[in-house]
Parts: C-alpha cells; structure tokens; sequence
C-alpha cells in the first residue's frame, strides 16, 4: 500500500488488477450524504446553419449529486454530447442555468470559462487526444502548466496519476508504443492529475475491444466508488452505463426524468 500526496488530497493506491482497482483517499467520508454538485436548470441550447435554426436541447432541467456516475444514453443526435459539453463548459447554452460547485459557469466569460475549465473538469475521449511527439508522462502532464505547481512538482503529480492507473512501467513511452487500452489509462491519469471537480467522459470505450473496455469501465467505477469522484459519462454502450450509479436518457433534445438508479 502506498500513501501518495496528491494536490488537493492524499490518495492510497491499494491495488489494480484487470476489471478491479482498488483507490482510497484519506480524510474522504464518502458515505457522506450526497448533494447536488450540478444543478442544471432550464436549458435551451439550438445552433444555426445559415439562415435556419437547429434546436438541439429543450428546457433541461436536473441535478447531479457530488460523488454520482452519472451515464448520458440515447441515440445520435438526441443532445447527448451537447449536452456534456454545456457542463464542462465547452460550449454555451442558449439560455437556463449550470452551477458546478459554488459557480453558475453560464455567467462567466471565456476567460473566465477557461481558468474555471482547468480548475475543475477532467475530460476523458473516445479517442484519447494523446499528443504523439510526447511521452505518457509528458502527456499526463499537460494540464499542470496552468497551475502555479514547479516543474519538479508537476513530473511528480503526473508520475503519481500514472501509478495511480498502473502504468509506471509506460511513464517514458510515447502513444504508438501503447495499446489502446494502455492509451486510454494515460487519459484518465491526465483527467485526474488536477483533482477536478467533475470527470467527463465522451464515449470512453468506443474505441476499445471489450476487454480493454472492461478495464476502463472498471478504473472508473473506481474512481467513482473508492474515492468519490463525480463521472458523468456519454455512451451508446448498453454494458457501459451498467457501471453507473444513474441511467438519464435524452431523445430529440428532451430528458426523460424516469431515471434508472442503481440500488445502494
């Protein structure tokens, strides 16, 4: 077991095996009660094409609880990844209200959306987004160079999130040298290399063969369970939102409110 001091908290990397990790942060009560660490409210998000307007999402409203999986389903075109990218502040709703945390992020300007963005979204991709010429370390690094963290102190957070998904081993390999699976931990370990507020993930296995896809799906049911960390995941994968805490469903822009919720 190893006490590693991780930013804004201390993790315990207990062990990892394939399909089961076992993560602890300390000082973490996470049978805590749940509160809404997002609150969304009224959203309406269209885009135009030319002179004709595409409605996308339609008064969206609901909560996401801290320390909840949350998995986004439902088919192409119904909103989903719209839908994510309004609440790691990507993109801008049309209208309505997205507090993450203390901040209504609809109020904040780009500026002010890029340094809230840093601060406290990880972002998981369907296709890793790994920048080839780097190393795995170099890669987890990345989001580190806007913090005040020195160089020493960066190499070290980044060689930690790399343990943390069990590739100390790839620390100096570069992307083509990993397998898709391999790649994928190296872009969990950059999503949580800040301790963000909330984790988003857009498709995270659609590139994987179900055996790899088990092992992220179980990294980040980890992450969710042992140390609370709020997912909120796009998928098509029925097998994938099965790891979630709660199923939302969106179709043609509207939100069915009967969502599924795994009984505690």
């Amino acid at each position: 077991m190893t006490s590693l001091s991780f930013l804004k908290r201390t993790f315990v990397v207990v062990t990892w095996e394939p399909n089961q990790i076992v993560l602890s942060a300390e000082g973490v009560d996470l049978a805590e009660p749940k509160r809404p660490i997002v609150e969304i409210r009224n959203i309406f998000k269209s885009y135009h094409r030319e002179n004709l307007v595409v409605p996308v999402l339609h008064d969206i409203t609901f909560d996401i609880a801290d320390g909840e999986f949350l998995a986004l389903m439902g088919p192409s075109g119904s909103g989903k990844t719209t839908l994510l990218n309004l609440l790691a502040g990507i993109d801008k709703a049309d209208s309505g209200m997205i507090r993450v945390g203390d901040v209504d992020i609809t109020t904040l300007s780009e500026t002010e959306l890029a340094h809230w963005r840093a601060n406290n979204v990880g972002f998981i991709f369907q296709f890793y987004n790994l920048i080839p010429v780097l190393r795995a370390v170099e890669n987890v690094e990345l989001p580190l160079h806007l913090t005040a963290l020195s160089r020493r102190e960066r190499r070290e957070h980044a060689e930690t999130a790399l343990r943390m998904v069990n590739l100390d081993h790839r620390m100096d390999h570069y992307p083509k040298e990993m397998s898709g699976g391999e790649q994928q931990r190296v872009a969990i370990a950059r999503a949580i290399v800040t301790d963000p507020t909330i984790l988003v993930a857009d498709e995270p296995t659609g590139d994987l063969d179900r055996a790899s896809a088990g092992e992220i799906l179980a990294m980040m049911q980890s992450l969710n369970d042992d140390m609370g960390k709020t997912i909120i995941m796009v998928t098509h994968d029925p097998r994938a939102a099965e790891r979630a805490k709660v199923i939302r469903h969106l179709d043609k822009g509207f939100m069915n409110h009967d969502a599924s919720q795994d009984p505690l």
